[in-house]
């Protein structure tokens, strides 16, 4: 059995990082699926690269919108699919198989619900992986301790958002974590984790773009936890802790050595000429 997968972009001036998630959902080997298009109004010629594809989408929107929740709501509320999933304008598919591991893991009945892993990497060099958030299988128990599985993996049958309803627009950033709870809360869900990488996503999102954008965060966070009553402060501190367990600090100590050390010529290279003051010393010894 095949799952009629849709699968929901929300872009806004992203000429530059989407051509790769278009080319990665045009590789899908998934033929039952639709690709829908909800652009906030682009100024930079993201709406000209759109258009040039265009037989690539059941849906294109280009008009102002109220953020990238008010724009993924559009997008499911348009979407004919069986299951609905997001892969945002400046992401990609790890790899060409993923909706077909999805869509094989919707062939049981039982499940509501499919998510997997995820990587961050840099934003001009994607085959470096700075971060791996492996989710783990679903324990109501973790809610409390701050954990959740990454959003962009996740795929909801359509009749959830039919039944709990969308996202809050309210929350200007973490409105995925609030539409996840209030999943995580029926207990009828059954969860299909996929124990792979199922996207790549760049980093410098809208989370974590400036300080303000953490602190903003933080706080929808907690007003989120408290919400669901899982908790505040001390959730909040080991849901952010959670992340430095994902970081891979290997890459990140290479990147700081080769900002520290000095640039060596390479082997057989001419020596560069010592300083003007430093030949004069030579000499005058």
């Amino acid at each position: 059995m095949s799952t009629r997968i849709s699968v929901i972009t929300a872009t806004y001036n992203c000429v530059n990082e989407l051509p790769g998630c278009l080319e990665s959902m045009a590789r899908q080997t998934h033929a039952m699926r639709e690709h829908i298009v909800i652009d906030g109004a682009s100024s930079d010629g993201t709406l000209g690269l759109l258009q040039r594809h265009r037989a690539q989408f059941s849906t294109l929107i280009s008009e102002p919108d109220g953020g990238i929740y008010d724009a993924l709501n559009k997008g499911v509320a348009r979407a004919q699919g069986d299951v609905i999933g997001f892969l945002h304008g400046d992401d990609a598919f790890a790899n060409d198989q993923v909706l077909a591991r999805v869509s094989a893991a919707f062939d049981d009945p039982r499940v509501s619900m499919v998510y997997g892993d995820l990587q961050y990497v840099r934003r001009q060099h994607t085959d470096e992986v700075v971060r791996h958030w492996a989710a783990g299988p679903f324990d109501p128990s973790q809610l409390r301790a701050g954990w959740m599985p990454p959003h962009p993996t996740v795929y909801l049958r359509r009749e959830v958002y039919e039944r709990l309803g969308n996202f809050d627009t309210q929350y200007r950033i973490a409105a995925d974590y609030d539409h996840l709870l209030r999943v995580f809360a029926d207990p009828s869900l059954h969860c299909a984790y996929l124990p792979e990488v199922l996207v790549r996503m760049r980093t410098g999102g809208i989370s974590n773009r400036s300080l303000g954008s953490v602190l903003r965060k933080s706080a929808e966070d907690l007003h989120i936890l408290r919400r669901h009553q899982l908790g505040g402060l001390a959730s909040l501190l080991m849901k952010n802790l959670r992340k430095l367990s994902q970081l891979r600090p290997g890459k990140l100590l290479q990147r700081s050595a080769r900002r520290l050390m000095p640039r060596l010529p390479a082997p057989g290279a001419a020596k560069p000429p010592l300083p003007a003051a430093t030949q004069k010393a030579a000499r005058d010894a």
